[in-house]
């Protein structure tokens, strides 16, 4: 795996602590960090120069989780996009211009069982809600270590959601869309798949986007099968089953499980390891995140 940075399999160990060898690894490339201790979560929050902002021009937040399933190595979910950031966080604070670029490692994500409001996003989206931060663009990244498709989550609003959070998340996603075009895949998908950090800032009335990555193979089969079975978009979203019988109950679930993309299959398993990530994967991601450190939207 000579493709993986320096560093890797020590990240993915299990009792690794990772909120400080991301801060550590941050500070041995000239890059400062801060932890924000949120509702008892520990997000990491990356301090660039305030020279690299421009109040013309709108902030783009990013966000990855770094926290990972118990048992889980975690190497596609989240870590290959940890270090993605992090290494894009060194080009950022070596950049001459301004960027716009508000940088955070998210924790609490894989421990949401009791709801979007358990997220730790979501005590994160609350604080940025009290302090008036509401009007950035917010890009979520999630499982980019595999394949080379990028894969924007297609996101309904609830229908009480107001007419001004409407507008907003259709223009955040239409910016959305034109990065992915310019990314070094030069192709990408719109299609269902399960929230990430991105549930707790639409919770709280904040736009935010989630992309993540599929093997070109596995996202083509992903479309087919949402084409022909109606009931996978659901399963895939809610994790529900829509019978009338156990006995239903039980074919359908194994009839809808063999149709989500093995890539997902692996997520918060033991087999989430590092051989199972791609090396085109890390030069996509790359292309998409330096895009977007140079997309500059006038701010409204």
């Amino acid at each position: 795996m000579n493709f993986l940075p320096a560093g890797f399999s020590e990240y993915i160990a299990d009792g690794c602590d990772r909120c400080a060898f991301i801060r550590s690894y941050l500070t041995e490339r000239g890059v400062e960090s801060i932890v924000m201790p949120v509702a008892g979560k520990n997000h990491v929050y990356v301090k660039f120069p305030t020279s690299q902002y421009n109040p013309q021009f709108r902030i783009k937040t990013v966000i990855a989780h770094y926290d990972r399933t118990p048992g889980s190595p975690g190497a596609n979910d989240n870590s290959a996009a940890n270090f993605c950031l992090m290494d894009w966080a060194e080009r950022l604070q070596n950049r001459s211009d301004f960027h716009n670029v508000r940088l955070l490692f998210s924790d609490g994500e894989e421990f949401a069982s009791g709801g979007v409001a358990c997220q730790g996003a979501f005590s994160l989206a609350s604080l940025f809600k009290r302090l008036g931060i509401t009007n950035d663009d917010v890009y979520v990244f999630d499982c980019m270590g595999r394949g080379t498709i990028p894969i924007l989550r297609k996101t309904i609003l609830p229908l009480a959601a107001p007419y001004g959070l409407r507008t907003r998340f259709a223009a955040l996603e239409d910016r959305a869309e034109e990065l992915l075009r310019r990314s070094a895949s030069r192709r990408w998908l719109t299609l269902p798949f399960a929230y990430s950090d991105n549930a707790g800032f639409i919770a709280c009335g904040i736009p935010a986007v989630a992309v993540t990555m599929l093997p070109e193979d596995e996202a083509n089969a992903y479309l087919t099968a949402l084409i022909k079975e109606k009931s996978l978009e659901n399963y895939i979203v809610n994790h529900t089953v829509d019978v009338k019988s156990d006995a239903e109950s039980k074919e359908k679930l194994l009839k809808l499980q063999s149709m989500v993309p093995r890539t997902w299959r692996l997520i918060n398993t033991k087999n989430d390891t590092e051989r199972t990530l791609t090396p085109e994967s890390f030069t996509v991601f790359a292309s998409i995140l330096d895009a977007l450190a140079d997309e500059k939207t006038l701010a409204s």
